[in-house]
């Protein structure tokens, strides 16, 4: 991972007792978790576990959840669909709601970043889903954040494009050192992402794994089967 920045270690995000319920239907009770500056936590849970609820929390985008959030005003937000406006061409669907007379170079200096050189111009209509996933990741790169938000961002594409984006995600964070939260249901992916993984269990955060392992990494490698064996126990899945 990119090298931690020296000197002030303040966790860039902080979230104390965090709670959120729908009606009688409590889906997050009581959770704490810090990040800190330039660490990639994978946030692993079951279906409905709340993961999803949980980031919309911490991004600010739930005003009635209760709990107290510290969070950065450099943030953000990859979705799991690429929400990019069909009538806007793929540029200005990267610098949206950006201003300043360096704006345009940006955008596309963060498309050339994510492997899209010269496809400003397209139309969102135009581009495979892997690339508009681009288009989505290039629109949070462009903010350049302290902290990106990824809610399940390659859980729509096919096998190939998911392990390039995974690829393009870890060489993003090689480059710019942001921190992460990653939610994912795919244990492989947070063991091959994160430096350290957490999981939401009836509405709790249950454990927080570091994972000591080097990049590159593989599933041939003992140590990332090791891990692999207990996050799918911790989840109920047989192995």
């Amino acid at each position: 991972m990119a090298a931690r920045p020296e000197g002030d270690l303040t966790p860039v995000l902080t979230a104390d007792g965090v709670r959120r319920a729908f009606g009688d239907t409590v889906v997050l009770d009581g959770v704490d978790l810090a990040i800190r500056p330039g660490e990639v936590v994978a946030l692993l849970g079951g279906s409905g576990s709340g993961k999803s609820t949980l980031l919309r929390v911490l991004a600010g985008l739930d005003p009635d959840a209760a709990g107290a959030v510290h969070r950065p005003s450099h943030l953000a937000v990859v979705f799991q669909e690429h929400r990019l406006l069909p009538w806007k061409r793929v540029a200005d669907n990267v610098s949206l709601g950006l201003s300043g007379a360096d704006v345009r170079a940006r955008a596309l200096s963060a498309l050339e970043e994510v492997g899209l050189h010269g496809r400003g111009t397209a139309w969102p209509a135009e581009l495979s889903g892997g690339q508009a996933q681009r288009v989505a990741v290039a629109r949070a790169l462009v903010r350049r954040p302290r902290l990106l938000l990824l809610d399940e961002p390659f859980g729509a594409l096919d096998a190939l494009t998911r392990l390039r984006m995974q690829q393009l995600l870890h060489r993003l964070h090689q480059q710019h050192g942001f921190a992460a939260l990653l939610v994912t249901h795919d244990v492989e992916e947070a063991l091959l992402l994160a430096d350290r993984i957490v999981v939401l269990e009836h509405g709790r955060l249950v454990e927080s794994i570091e994972v000591p392992l080097a990049h590159p990494r593989t599933p041939d490698d003992p140590a990332f089967g090791a891990l692999r064996r207990h996050l799918l126990g911790r989840l109920g899945v047989s192995v």
